[in-house]
């Protein structure tokens, strides 16, 4: 059986993004996992937001390379903020782009049948577990299999040691839980 390939992304274009490094560290465990990891740089692809006019006069190539990339992949890692008590613009304006399917294309393919894991990490103690659900529910509705565990990382600004791991025990198991279940449903 091939590596499972997985796609990941963070929905945070800042450099200094916490959910950037709580993705980095993911990828990290995925590709000792035996996985292939392809972390996609959204600051690298710029979309407008989602709009039907737009979508007529051409799709963006950012949003067909983004969306190639998820298609490409067996299972995908979000590690997204929580803004407002809900996901970012960003989050919701890729996932709407890679949802519109091409000239002979299966609709929702980027996202149908592919294992999702999520990560949230915020400064705040509640590290982004009220987003969570809402991001689940919303890749549930477009046919991605969301796993079971998740990891919304409190104190995330305190979270990570001079070697870019996870200093709390509890953490890193349940990061590697998401991780290890996104890779298990991937292969299935």
């Amino acid at each position: 059986m091939s590596a499972p390939r997985i796609a990941a992304f963070a929905g945070s274009c800042r450099s200094t993004s916490l959910n950037r490094r709580l993705l980095a560290t993911a990828a990290t465990l995925a590709t000792e996992a035996g996985a292939e990891v392809d972390v996609i740089d959204l600051a690298e692809l710029p979309m407008p937001i989602f709009d039907e006019d737009l979508e007529a006069e051409g799709t963006p190539e950012s949003a067909t390379a983004f969306k190639r990339r998820l298609m490409d992949a067996d299972g995908i890692l979000i590690a997204s903020p929580e803004y407002n008590s809900s996901y970012p613009a960003l989050v919701k304006n890729v996932i709407d782009w890679a949802t519109r399917p091409a000239p002979g294309e299966a609709m929702l393919a980027a996202f149908a049948g592919k294992s999702c894991g999520l990560l949230a990490a915020s400064p705040g103690a509640l590290g982004g577990i009220r987003m969570l659900p809402q991001l689940r529910l919303l890749l549930s509705s477009i046919g991605a299999t969301v796993t079971p565990a998740q990891l919304g990382l409190g104190h995330a600004h305190e979270a990570f040691g001079d070697d870019g791991r996870l200093k709390d025990e509890r953490a890193r198991g349940m990061l590697q839980k998401v991780v290890t279940q996104t890779l298990e449903l991937a292969a299935r």
